[in-house]
């Protein structure tokens, strides 16, 4: 019986793990085995979530509690040898880039087990954003690494990473997107608000450089009170958001919007399908960057850089590095009257990533 742990620390990453644990369960005498770290709790993750997307409840829940970066970090990693030293697995898997993945990954190479990356090479070019310190660790530590778009394994051959370490299999998030989609079609989430599909613009903003500042969060207001003089506007609103409006005094006059709805964060169905349905995106999230690509959802994102070059090279996304209020308006009234460049889906993109990954270690490659 070969064993193989797969990490889940966040929501994202059952999305992508869940394309890879069935494909693992289709091979006889293996075996999937997930572990949650607990760094996020989602009370969104329900049982018709984990049925839709046929992935078991995790064997382990290391129940870690937020903290700083380092003390997760700490956390993470003795809880999770006590796990390695049970389960004894014959590979690791840790996909994307959150302190779960380094934790992982550091823990495992010190116990002697194998590691694959799943995402490796992703580079924003930023270091002050703790992922990417994740994302080039990880990806040095790892003995396989698998990638999504053509830029990840160019920079890891960059970064002296042995080409035969490298394999293009596309992108699991996707596979999982893929999966949903038909039930979150059939949900139409947007006549909550009595709004119709594309009738409105989509938000979500949750990165410290866009809202741990009373400037920062200032321009976001004013983005949005641009943006209601054309569209209606939905927003999720992450809980880090939320709570520094409230701690700068910003939510009220947030609140009194017209035109502007806010919930609270949704679960995985019903955000892609009001994504889905809406006119255009404006976020600061790397995966919604990439599902907005496969809907070819036109997507603004405030960020100077991206780790997904190719959601701008050949999908729906374009680059707001300064938050200004011209270039939002003007961006928006570019969609709105059809002046976008046409967008494409990116190579592998295609549901079957998660077989690709099973494939590879099938042939020996860890």
């Amino acid at each position: 019986m070969k064993k193989i742990i797969q990490v889940v620390g966040a929501r994202p990453n059952f999305m992508k793990v869940a394309p890879i644990h069935r494909a693992i369960l289709e091979i006889p005498d293996w075996d999937s085995c997930i572990v949650h770290t607990g760094q996020h709790r989602d009370v969104n993750m329900s049982d018709i979530f984990f049925k839709q997307l046929q992935l078991n409840e995790p064997r382990h829940f290391l129940g870690v509690k937020s903290g700083s970066h380092t003390q997760m970090t700490a956390d993470i990693m003795l809880a999770f040898e006590g796990i390695l030293d049970l389960e004894k697995p014959d590979l690791v898997i840790v996909v994307g880039d959150v302190t779960s993945t380094l934790a992982c990954a550091l823990t495992s190479v010190r116990c002697g087990i194998p590691v694959a990356h799943v995402e490796a090479g992703l580079r924003s070019w930023d270091r002050n954003m703790p992922e990417e310190i994740n994302r080039i660790l990880t990806d040095q530590l790892s003995d396989v690494l698998f990638t999504t778009e053509g830029s990840g394994a160019k920079n890891l051959l960059q970064e002296n990473i042995p080409e035969h370490k490298i394999h293009f299999v596309g992108n699991c998030m996707i596979d999982s997107l893929i999966r949903i989609l038909p039930f979150a079609q059939h949900q139409e989430h947007c006549s909550r608000w009595g709004l119709l599909r594309g009738s409105y613009a989509l938000m979500t903003m949750h990165r410290p450089t866009n809202v741990d500042t009373e400037i920062g969060l200032r321009k976001i207001i004013q983005i949005v009170e641009c943006i209601l003089k054309e569209i209606p506007v939905v927003f999720p609103v992450h809980p880090r958001t939320r709570n520094r409006l409230m701690e700068f005094g910003l939510w009220t006059s947030l609140e009194q919007q017209k035109g502007l709805f806010l919930t609270e964060p949704l679960g995985y169905i019903e955000f892609i399908s009001l994504l889905n349905d809406s006119r255009f995106i404006l976020t600061d999230s790397g995966g919604i960057q990439e599902e907005s690509t496969f809907l070819k959802i036109p997507c603004l994102t405030f960020r100077k850089t991206t780790e997904r070059p190719v959601t701008v090279e050949v999908g729906s996304n374009r680059m707001i590095s300064d938050l200004s209020m011209e270039s939002v308006h003007r961006s928006v009234l570019g969609i709105l009257t059809g002046q976008t460049l046409p967008s494409e889906i990116p190579e592998l993109w295609d549901g079957h990533a998660g077989k690709r990954i099973v494939e590879v270690l099938l042939r020996g490659k860890m």
